[in-house]
């Protein structure tokens, strides 16, 4: 059996962070809206992502790897649907499929003619996971929110630092950036417990695009080997 490449290892915390960014990231607030106060903005978060049966976004990754001060770039679209259904399809500077449904999850690597399977309760098990599938509505309880110093960047777009409020979530800070317009999550940055940063950006937003249930289960091609996690 092949030895686990090391971004597979490296997307351990990324899984867990998936739909704590995907919580955030749908919800959309009026376009003429004026900045509401943090109660406020947490509250419109909440309704509008019960509002939203699934998303397309394109993406671009950045993960900093501390102990080899390397930065790996990565860009794709992503897809989500309610409940527990995502695609991450990397496009550059290789060909990846990560899917995910509520039974299976799936890491494809054309190049290596690889694919590496895990049952999903193994990516769901994270508390963050769990709550931020079921919605938004705990971010007050797993972290301390508020507006990052300065509050807006350089276009105007408001800045929020989140804080663990327990350890046991697995990252540092969360910073995230807020398109002052549409009220989208535009940015997300996080450090890992071993001081490894991730960066993702996300642009061309859709929503409720009707994605297929289809879209999230992979089959497995022929001539390409099938690996199982634990």
């Amino acid at each position: 059996m092949r030895g686990i490449p090391r971004e597979f290892r490296l997307k351990a915390v990324f899984l867990r962070m998936v739909p704590f960014f995907l919580g955030v990231l749908l919800p959309v607030l009026p376009a003429q809206a004026a900045a509401p106060d943090m109660d406020g903005l947490i509250r419109e978060m909440q309704a509008n992502y019960e509002k939203t049966i699934d998303l397309k976004a394109g993406f671009v990754q950045e993960v900093t790897l501390k102990s080899m001060n390397k930065t790996d770039r990565e860009e794709g679209i992503v897809y989500f649907k309610k409940p527990k259904r995502m695609l991450w399809d990397y496009e550059k500077p290789k060909a990846k499929k990560l899917v995910i449904n509520a039974q299976k999850s799936w890491l494809y690597l054309p190049e290596d003619k690889t694919v590496y399977v895990q049952d999903s309760a193994g990516v769901f098990k994270s508390k963050i996971v769990v709550r931020f599938l079921a919605g938004i509505g705990s971010l007050k309880s797993d972290f301390s929110i508020k507006f990052s110093q300065p509050s807006v960047d350089d276009q105007g777009n408001y800045q929020l630092t989140l804080t663990p409020k327990s350890p046991g979530l697995g990252v540092g800070k969360l910073l995230m950036t807020v398109d002052k317009d549409r009220y989208q999550i535009i940015q997300c940055r996080f450090t890992d417990a071993f001081g490894n940063a991730t960066r993702i950006q996300f642009q061309n937003i859709q929503l409720n695009g009707g994605l297929p249930d289809k879209m999230f289960s992979f089959v497995t091609p022929p001539g390409v080997d099938t690996v199982k996690m634990p």
